[in-house]
C-alpha cells in the first residue's frame, strides 16, 4: 500500500540556490520529478495552498485572530509602523511592520499619540503584537484596494498608499484616498514630532514615522486546505491553517517525515547551503526509502517541482546538477 504521507515546502526564490551543486540523490529526484509554474509573490505562494471564502484576502483580520482572538464580527486594517525616507522624487518606504523589529515599548510609547486621531475617525488602533497595528472599522466604512507592504518596498510612497477601487461602499475612489491620505499625513506629523522617535535616532535606530494601511476586510466564512498540520511561525499562515481547521506546530530544525499532509514555512530561509542539507536532501531521501508518499516544492519565484516515489522509474531524465539549470 502507497504511503499516504505528504509533504509541501513553502521556500524562497531560487536564487537563493542559485549556483549550488544539487547533491546527486536530490538531482535526480529534481530530474525526474514534473516541474510546476505559477504566479510570483508571496501572497500567489499562499494562495497555491489556501483558499479563502468568499474570494479575497483579508489579512487583518486572519493575523488579528492569532494575535488578540477578537477578529469575530469586525472589519479590520492593517495600519502598521513605518518607517519612509524622503528622496528628490518624494518619499520611499524602507520597512514596515515586522522589519522593523520592534519591542513592546515601541508599541507602547507610539501608540497613545495615535488613538485621539483614529479614535476621532471611528477607527480605534492598538497594538496586540509590537510590529502588527490595527485599525477596527466602523460599519460601510469604504477601503480603497491599498497596496501590500512587500509589494511597496523602496516604491515611491505617493504611487502606493492606494491600488484603485474601492470595496463597493459607493463612494468615488478618488473622494475615499483622499481620505486616507489626510489621515495617513496627519500620523505622519504625529510620529515625526514624537519624542521616542528621537530616542531611537540616537540608539542608531529607524524611526516610525508613517503607517502601511493593508489588508482589510472581515474574517471570511471558510479557509480550505490539503495540509493537516502547518508548520512554522508567520502569523498570516497561521490565522489560515486556524481557519481551515488545520494543527499548527512549530517549524522543526530539519525535515522528517510524519504521518498525514504536513507544509513546512521555509520562506525566511537565507543560507542555502543549509536549506539543502536539512531539508531537501532528507525529503528525497524519504521519498527514496518509502517513508514519504509525495512532496511538493513550492518557490516563492513561483516555480517549484511536484515529487511522487513512483518517479524513480523515469530513468530517462538526466539528474538536475542545479536548482537554476531547472525547468521553468
Amino acid at each position: 500500500m502507497a504511503n499516504a504521507a505528504t509533504a509541501t515546502l513553502l521556500l524562497p526564490a531560487r536564487t537563493l540556490l542559485a549556483g549550488l551543486p544539487l547533491p546527486r540523490g536530490l538531482g535526480t529526484a529534481l530530474g525526474r520529478a514534473d516541474a510546476l509554474r505559477g504566479e510570483a509573490g508571496a501572497r500567489a505562494q499562499l494562495q497555491r495552498h489556501f483558499a479563502v471564502l468568499p474570494r479575497g484576502w483579508p489579512v487583518a483580520a486572519l493575523t488579528r485572530a492569532v494575535d488578540a482572538a477578537d477578529a469575530a464580527g469586525a472589519r479590520w486594517l492593517r495600519a502598521d509602523p513605518a518607517w519612509i525616507r524622503p528622496d528628490i522624487n518624494g518619499a520611499r518606504l524602507f520597512a514596515a511592520g515586522e522589519g522593523l523589529r520592534l519591542a513592546r515599548e515601541d508599541a507602547d510609547a507610539l501608540l497613545p499619540a495615535l488613538q485621539p486621531l483614529f479614535g476621532d475617525a471611528g477607527m480605534p488602533i492598538d497594538a496586540p503584537h509590537p510590529s502588527r497595528w490595527y485599525l477596527r472599522l466602523a460599519p460601510g466604512t469604504p477601503l480603497p484596494a491599498f497596496a501590500e507592504p512587500d509589494e511597496a518596498l523602496g516604491a515611491d510612497l505617493g504611487d502606493t498608499l492606494v491600488d484603485g477601487g474601492l470595496d463597493g461602499a459607493g463612494r468615488t475612489a478618488c473622494a475615499d484616498a483622499r481620505r486616507w491620505r489626510t489621515l495617513l499625513t496627519e500620523a505622519q506629523v504625529v510620529l515625526h514630532n514624537h519624542p521616542w522617535n528621537a530616542r531611537r535616532a540616537e540608539a542608531g535606530k529607524p524611526p516610525v514615522n508613517s503607517l502601511w494601511f493593508w489588508g482589510g476586510g472581515a474574517p471570511p466564512d471558510r479557509v480550505d486546505a490539503h495540509a493537516s498540520v502547518v508548520h512554522g511561525g508567520d502569523a498570516l499562515l497561521q490565522g489560515l491553517a486556524a481557519k481551515a481547521g488545520a494543527a499548527v506546530a512549530p517549524l522543526p530544525a530539519a525535515f522528517a517525515p510524519a504521518p498525514g499532509e504536513a507544509l513546512y514555512d521555509l520562506r525566511d530561509a537565507r543560507d542555502g547551503a543549509e536549506l539543502l542539507r536539512r531539508w531537501l536532501e532528507p525529503l528525497a531521501g524519504a521519498l527514496r526509502a518509502g517513508a514519504l508518499g509525495s512532496a511538493r516544492l513550492d518557490f516563492a519565484d513561483g516555480t517549484g517541482f511536484s515529487l511522487a516515489r513512483g518517479q524513480r522509474w523515469r530513468l530517462w531524465r538526466r539528474p538536475l546538477p542545479r536548482l537554476d539549470a531547472a525547468r521553468a
